[in-house]
């Protein structure tokens, strides 16, 4: 008896959940980078490489001669006269390492994403409408790249020991809007129509509101981490005794105190997660009152869960004056926050009005 084909629509099917796999696989790598760019700004080995080399940076240093080459162009950023002068070759192998892992696993991500599109753009599985879109990632995920480079290179200035904290949280932000944008397409392929109730709209307006308090915590995070406002006020719920500290006006003009005021830039990431919590509260709430048991509502409590894991973590962060394997731990779970906020506003779509 033949073999029949099976029908295109099956087929078709297949295809589009294997580019789903594909992109939360990618998706993966990425949440891995994050993870792995937070231990290398804790542990200052960002400005280790000075040179942007794309293709031949690939392969760390093979020989002594190489590695003194490096170590001598280290050597002459204000990081080591001000920071590490002293600490010998070997101590620059230590930051070096770090670094040239964080910029291989982006050269891995870049690879995993190119060779995967191109593989499923020939062989005509590329699901309908989703090119642009897909194109689009492949653009940001080469902006990326750029953008890591612009902000190393502030590192290098004059008096500078680190990067800018702003060049830092456009790096971060561009970093998780690739990786949102990812997750949301992988799950927009599975389920490309939304089957929430209309019971659902309460949990949904409220956990929108969380979404951007959460946006708006991570990324005052990274002005956190720029500026090393983490180092201070190392107690909670308290600032110093205070709940708003003293000097969060302290700069002028006033704006530079959301971003460069030790005081105020940790204040206001506090008074976001907890915002964040608060709002996460109240959608797991509306989700335990409004929904039946199904996929909807446990994304909602998992987006809770998520809130309160991320919360506590962040709070045992700052008593213990930001230990780089907690910085990093706590770095990575903002991603499974994020993660758990797209999946869960993805199972809140509401169904499509008839026409």
């Amino acid at each position: 008896m033949p073999f029949d084909p099976p029908p295109p629509d099956i087929t078709q099917r297949g295809a589009t959940r294997a580019v789903a796999t594909w992109l939360f696989g990618v998706a993966g790598l990425v949440w891995i980078m994050v993870a792995i760019g937070g231990a290398t700004r804790l542990t200052g080995s960002g400005l280790s490489i000075m040179e942007w080399a794309p293709l031949s940076g690939t392969l760390p240093p093979l020989s002594e001669a190489e590695w003194q080459r490096l170590y001598e162009l280290y050597r002459t950023i204000p990081q080591y006269a001000l920071v590490n002068q002293g600490f010998g070759i070997e101590g620059f192998k230590q930051i070096f390492w770090l670094e040239w892992i964080h910029r291989f696993w982006g050269r891995l991500i870049g690879l995993a994403y190119a060779a995967g599109l191109a593989w499923f753009w020939l062989r005509g599985q590329i699901p309908a409408g989703s090119k642009g879109r897909l194109l689009g990632l492949l653009a940001l995920g080469g902006l990326q790249g750029a953008v890591g480079w612009y902000m190393v290179a502030s590192g290098f200035e004059a008096d500078r020991t680190a990067v800018s904290p702003y060049r830092l949280v456009i790096h971060l932000g561009l970093a998780l809007l690739i990786y949102a944008a990812l997750v949301w397409t992988a799950l927009g392929l599975l389920r490309p129509q939304g089957d929430a109730p209309p019971a659902a709209r309460p949990a949904r307006r409220m956990l929108k509101v969380a979404v951007w308090t959460l946006v708006g915590a991570m990324l005052a995070g990274g002005f956190v981490a720029g500026i090393r406002a983490g180092l201070s006020f190392n107690t909670f719920p308290l600032m110093d005794g205070q709940l708003v500290p003293d000097g969060y006006w302290l700069l002028s003009p006033a704006w530079t105190n959301l971003t460069a005021n030790v005081a105020a830039v940790q204040f206001n990431h506090r008074l976001l997660a907890t915002l964040t919590g608060l709002f996460a509260i109240g959608a797991v709430w509306a989700a335990l009152r409004r929904l039946p048991p199904g996929l909807a509502r446990s994304a909602v409590l998992g987006f809770g869960a998520a809130v309160a894991l991320q919360y506590a973590l962040g709070v045992a962060t700052l008593v213990h004056v930001v230990p780089v394997s907690l910085g990093t731990l706590h770095q990575a779970v903002a991603v499974l926050v994020l993660t758990t906020a797209l999946v869960a506003l993805h199972a809140l779509r509401p169904s499509p009005s008839p026409p």
